[in-house]
């Protein structure tokens, strides 16, 4: 861990971004390589209705993958998360039920396909000149639906283990078998777009093959039939650590499925036809995600270098990194700009041949819908940024404006009023919106960076006190905010004559992670209601649970070395299993709270009340994701006290009285 650290705040930054982005593109290429594939073939062998029934069919596949995604991204944090925590008996389980909710969901989802087949086409924008090769191709693709989802899920998992090469390896063999298929059974066995639908699957089912024989050589755990049990307190984790990904993917489908209905319905009053537009746009958009993949993968390399110097307040390496990618970011949007504007016949002849309306409208929607597509190497990066940095609500406000606020709107708006050319104009237009809000954000967040130096002197211990347990008592103290609860402790720790620990886990934490006090002080404890967005491309632990993992540690080797006194963190619950813990929390009536605020920290009424429930709110949400326990429940603790009923003094005396009578009994 200290290696790691030291490499992401001191090694060159072109070097650490060459490092962690290469097998990032790699393998979104590879993702995207698959269906891209199979549409060239595809479009050579049965022309470019064929074309436009796997766009049709696509969004499934894309369904699909949002939950084997966020299944596999879950387990792979829960995964990450829990070897930190040294729970290698919960990190075992966590897998195991990743695994199986994988499996569970995707025969579900295989069986459900198939019977409403006809159903699901026509959400997407089927017509009835595509009906019959998106029914072929759509049967077979949802036979294979469970190999992918499964194989999908696994490769997070074994990225996670420590072995991304192999990850890379079973996924780089599957598309490579789904390059040779494809033309030997579209051209020479005539099969068509079956012909394709099974070089997908069996090549799918390679990869699914290769990862289920990876279980056996796990690194970190060792999995047995045992472990495959239903949690469903496990699987609620996971999934939430997931919904990143989940939502990102859904999306894409909401989009897909709007586009198809509104390109089926103004194509048809123009003299385009509907398949024309399906076929060309959803062309389109997967050659753009060629683009975006290598945008993608080099902000998400860089999200580890982003998120660490971050914290440790080396804000001129978070510029430089910032500069890096988003100079080469720009420069791959330019040329693939140059590229749509000028050769778009050339591009679009790859995916095989039209009649002149078909190349027409082809021409015109590459130089239309993606007549923006530079602010990509903007907008995208921004986002990852904020995401590494964890700024929540910056970053799922531009993960979600360009598809759901802006182009979906756009499409409805123009569609309306000028028919298929509107609804390529909500490319540019959607780009355009999110480009200036991304920029604007980004301008904000850089001027308020400020390089300064990091301190992490250390603290020595202090455990020269005059105590008054004969047992090592810990008394761990959660509390409200304006509570008094930090003071509560404090006089409890005074009348015991036992140390109190509070933000000296700051200074420790600082020299045991690097990241700066300033940086701790304003996350630990603080979770906000969007930092699960903040876990998709991020390949291992965010500063947020580094954080949790080092005071964990803290916190146990402080209890098994003195009596004390610690507020917060967790503690409770940290030590749940030590029968020398006993667990208070302090809370308080609003009122009272508000007086407290106003007085100690010069508030106003109306602002005390705000940040009371706010931070209350953090609270709760940091307690609530790391124990999946509620903060304010009585049962987390061996005594509750209103500190107003008696006023601090007298609830600090009786708690004391209360520890010395449990001294006994222990």
């Amino acid at each position: 861990m200290e290696k790691e650290e030291n490499i992401l705040g001191t090694e060159r930054v072109g070097k650490l971004i060459k490092k962690f982005s290469i097998p990032c593109i790699i393998s979104l290429l590879v993702n995207s390589l698959y269906n891209i594939v199979d549409q060239i073939f595809i479009g050579w062998g049965v022309g470019y209705l064929g074309n436009g029934a796997t766009n049709i069919v696509f969004p499934l596949t894309m369904i699909c993958l949002a939950f084997a995604l966020m299944y596999g991204d879950g387990t792979s944090a829960y995964l990450s998360l829990k070897l930190g925590e040294k729970k290698k008996e919960d990190a075992t389980k966590g897998v195991a039920n990743g695994i199986l909710i994988s499996i569970i969901t995707a025969l579900i989802f295989c069986i459900v396909t198939l019977i409403f087949l006809p159903q699901l086409l026509n959400i997407f924008g089927c017509t009835d000149a595509l009906k019959d090769y998106a029914t072929k191709y759509g049967k077979i693709i949802a036979i294979g639906l469970p190999f992918m989802m499964i194989g999908t899920t696994l490769n997070s998992i074994i990225r996670a283990d420590g072995s991304p090469k192999y990850s890379m390896t079973s996924m780089v063999l599957g598309a490579i078998l789904n390059i040779i298929l494809d033309p030997i059974l579209i051209f020479v066995f005539k099969m068509g777009v079956e012909g394709a639908a099974i070089a997908t699957i069996f090549s799918q089912f390679i990869t699914f093959l290769l990862n289920i024989f990876y279980i056996k050589k796990f690194k970190s755990i060792n999995l047995n039939k045992n472990n495959f049990r239903i949690k469903v307190n496990i699987l609620k984790r996971v999934t939430t650590l997931g919904i990143s990904s989940f939502i990102t993917q859904m999306s894409f489908v909401f989009v897909m499925a709007v586009e198809n209905n509104f390109l089926a319905k103004y194509g048809m009053e123009s003299k385009y036809g509907s398949e024309i537009p399906i076929t060309v746009l959803g062309i389109v958009m997967k050659i753009s995600q060629i683009l975006n993949s290598i945008i993608i993968g080099i902000a998400a390399g860089t999200q580890p270098i982003f998120g660490y110097n971050y914290g440790a307040r080396k804000f001129d390496r978070v510029k430089d990194a910032l500069k890096v990618i988003l100079g080469l970011s720009v420069a791959i949007s330019t040329f693939a700009f140059i590229l749509f504007q000028t050769i778009p016949d050339k591009l679009i002849s790859i995916f095989g041949s039209g009649d002149e309306l078909y190349m027409e409208f082809a021409c015109l929607t590459f130089r239309t819908y993606l007549m923006l597509c530079i602010c990509n190497g903007i907008q995208i990066p921004s986002g990852i940024f904020f995401q590494a940095i964890g700024k929540s609500v910056k970053s799922a406000t531009l993960s979600l404006s360009r598809q759901i606020l802006f182009l979906i709107p756009a499409i409805i708006i123009l569609g309306n009023t000028f028919g298929i050319i509107g609804v390529l104009y909500a490319g540019p237009v959607a780009d355009g919106i999110a480009f200036i809000l991304a920029t604007a954000l980004l301008i904000l967040e850089v001027k308020n960076l400020k390089a300064v130096n990091n301190k992490t002197d250390a603290l020595e211990d202090d455990t020269s006190t005059n105590t008054q347990l004969k047992e090592k008592i810990i008394i761990t103290v959660s509390r409200e905010y304006g509570s008094g609860g930090r003071y509560v402790g404090k006089l409890i720790a005074d009348k015991l004559g036992i140390k109190l620990y509070d933000k000296e886990f700051i200074e420790k934490v600082a020299k045991a992670t690097g990241l700066s006090e300033e940086y701790i002080e304003g996350h630990e404890q603080k979770r906000n209601a969007l930092a699960n967005l903040n876990n998709g491309y991020y390949f291992g632990l965010n500063n947020a649970d580094e954080l949790f993992i080092k005071e964990s540690e803290l916190i146990k080797e402080v209890a098994d070395r003195e009596a004390c006194v610690i507020i917060g963190r967790c503690a409770d619950f940290i030590l749940k299993d030590r029968k020398n813990v006993i667990k208070v929390f302090i809370q308080s009536d609003m009122e009272d709270k508000i007086k407290r605020a106003t007085e100690i920290y010069g508030l106003n009424k109306e602002k005390a009340q705000k940040e009371i429930k706010k931070i209350d709110k953090l609270r709760a949400n940091h307690y609530k994701y790391y124990t999946e326990k509620e903060w304010n429940d009585p049962s987390n603790y061996d005594i509750c006290i209103n500190s107003d009923t008696l006023g601090v003094e007298k609830s600090a005396d009786l708690i004391c009285e209360i520890v010395k009578k449990l001294e006994v009994a222990i």
